[in-house]
C-alpha cells in the first residue's frame, strides 16, 4: 500500500443518487478493491442503520419529503450512520465509504462540514442511470431487499417506484465547482471528474472507469499438473504431466460446453509453460501476460518445502509465521503478488465477455480474493485444488461460486506416458 502525504488523511467516499441508481454495488465494488490492496475500509450502509432502528417494510410515504416525521426520522439515522463512520476513523480506518442517497446540496453539505471538522476528506461518487437501467436495477435487487420481504413483485415494484418518485421531487445533482466529485453515467458508460487529487483517488478513478454491471462468467483455474507438481518442488518452468495434458483436454470440452458457436471469449494465461500448455486445445485465442506468473520463490526457486525446510530453516520460519508478507530471499511476497496482479484486475473489470484465467496457486488465491471480498492475510490460505475450475458469476452485490472438479482420466495419462 502507497499513502501519500496527501492520502494519508482518512478518505470519506460519500455516495450520491437516487434510489435503484447502483450506489450500493458501486460501494462493495470499491470496498472489495481497497480492502484488497490493503486500505482499511468500511461501508456504513444508511438503510441498514434505518432497517435495524425502525425496521423494514416502510411504506413508500415514509420517504416523502413532505412527511415531517418521516424526513426528521430520516435525518437522525443518516447523522447515526455519519457519525459511526466518524467513530471508525478514530479507531484507525482508511477509507469510509457512506452509502446513502445525499440526495440535496443541504444534506451533502452538512455531511462535508462534519468530515471536514473532523480533519476527513471527502468525495462525492455520484451515481446517474437512465430508465433502462434502473428498471432493470429494481426487479434484480431491490425485490430481494429487505424492505420488500413477503411483497407480491408486482406490489413491491410499485412500492419502490413511489419511493424513487418522492426523491426525485427534491433531487439536486452535484454541481459544486469547490468540492471533489466523481459522476458515473450508466454505471461506467461516462465517468466525469472534479477536483480529484492525490495517489488513492487517482487510483479509484482508474478503477471506476472500467467498472460496468454486465453480466459474465469469471472462469478461474490452476494449471494443469506440471512436472514440478508431480516431484513436489516449487517455482520453475516445467512442462506439464501426462494428467496435466489430460487435464489441458477436458478444460477445451468444458469451455466447448458453454459457449455459443461465434461467442467471443477471453482467455488470459501466465507467461510459463504449464498455463501456456493448459491452454493449447481452448477453441479460443490466449494471450499469455507476465503479470499473472507464479510467485517468484527466488533462492528457493525448485527446491521442495522439505528442503528449504533443512537449508533455510530461519526463512522456513520466517514464512511459515507471517505468509502474506513473508518475501522470499530474491524474490517476492504475497504483498509483491496483489500489487503486480493490480492492473490485472483494473482490466478484468472492464471486460464484457466471458473470461477465464489459467494461473497458478498463488495467483489465482489472490484473484479469488479479490472477487470474493476477502482479508488480504486471508488470501495464501485459500484452497484452489489442481484440476478444478471456479466459475464466479457477478449478482447484484458480489459474486456466485460454483465448482467444477475436472480430474483426468489417469488410465489415459498412463498410457500417454508410455507411448
Amino acid at each position: 500500500m502507497h499513502l501519500t502525504q496527501l492520502d494519508a488523511a482518512p478518505l470519506a467516499l460519500v455516495m450520491v443518487g437516487l434510489p435503484a441508481r447502483g450506489k450500493t454495488y458501486l460501494a462493495r465494488k470499491i470496498q472489495r478493491y481497497l480492502s484488497w490492496l490493503g486500505y482499511r475500509t468500511h461501508g456504513f450502509n444508511v438503510g441498514d442503520y434505518r432497517r435495524r432502528r425502525l425496521g423494514a417494510k416502510q411504506p413508500h410515504d415514509f420517504f416523502d419529503p413532505d412527511n415531517p416525521a418521516g424526513a426528521a426520522l430520516r435525518r437522525e439515522v443518516a447523522m447515526e450512520a455519519l457519525q459511526a463512520m466518524l467513530d471508525w476513523f478514530e479507531e484507525g480506518g482508511n477509507v469510509g465509504i457512506y452509502d446513502a442517497t445525499n440526495s440535496t446540496h443541504a444534506r451533502r453539505q452538512a455531511v462535508y462540514e462534519r468530515c471536514h471538522t473532523a480533519g476527513v476528506r471527502v468525495i462525492f461518487i455520484e451515481s446517474i442511470c437512465d430508465r433502462t437501467v434502473v428498471e432493470q436495477n429494481v426487479r434484480e435487487t431491490k425485490l430481494r431487499s429487505p424492505d420488500y420481504a413477503d411483497f407480491e413483485p408486482e406490489r413491491a415494484v410499485e412500492d419502490f417506484r413511489k419511493r424513487i418518485a418522492h426523491y426525485e421531487r427534491s433531487y439536486e445533482t452535484l454541481a459544486d465547482p469547490e468540492k471533489s466529485y466523481v459522476k458515473i453515467i450508466d454505471v461506467g458508460r461516462q465517468v466525469v471528474i472534479n477536483r480529484i487529487e492525490g495517489y488513492l483517488p487517482a487510483r479509484l478513478i482508474s478503477f471506476l472507469m472500467n467498472v460496468h454491471n454486465t453480466r459474465r462468467p469469471i472462469w478461474l483455474t490452476r494449471h494443469g499438473e506440471a512436472e514440478f507438481n508431480v516431484r513436489g518442488t516449487i517455482g520453475g518452468d516445467s512442462p506439464l504431466s501426462p494428467a496435466g495434458e489430460q487435464y489441458a483436454h477436458s478444460l477445451a470440452q468444458f469451455l466447448s460446453e458453454r459457449i455459443a458457436d461465434g461467442e467471443e471469449v477471453t482467455v488470459w494465461t501466465s507467461a510459463l509453460r504449464r498455463t501456456i500448455q493448459t491452454a493449447e486445445q481452448l477453441p479460443t485465442e490466449t494471450s499469455a501476460w507476465r503479470a499473472l506468473n507464479e510467485i517468484d520463490a527466488g533462492i528457493c526457486d525448485g527446491m521442495t518445502y522439505d528442503q528449504i525446510k533443512t537449508r533455510h530453516p530461519v526463512e522456513f520460519a520466517a514464512r511459515q509465521n507471517d505468509k502474506f508478507r513473508y518475501r522470499y530471499p530474491q524474490g517476492e511476497s504475497y504483498a509483491d503478488v496483489i500489487q503486480r496482479v493490480e492492473p490485472i484486475i483494473v482490466e478484468l473489470e472492464r471486460q464484457r465477455r466471458p473470461v477465464m484465467l489459467i494461473v497458478h496457486q498463488a495467483v489465482a488465491r489472490v484473484l479469488y480474493g479479490y472477487l470474493m471480498g476477502l482479508p488480504q492475510e486471508e488470501c495464501p490460505h485459500i484452497a484452489i485444488p489442481l484440476h478444478t475450475v471456479v466459475q464466479l458469476t457477478p449478482n447484484a452485490y458480489g459474486y456466485e461460486e460454483q465448482l467444477f472438479p475436472l480430474e483426468p482420466d489417469l488410465g489415459a495419462a498412463r498410457s500417454s506416458s508410455s507411448s
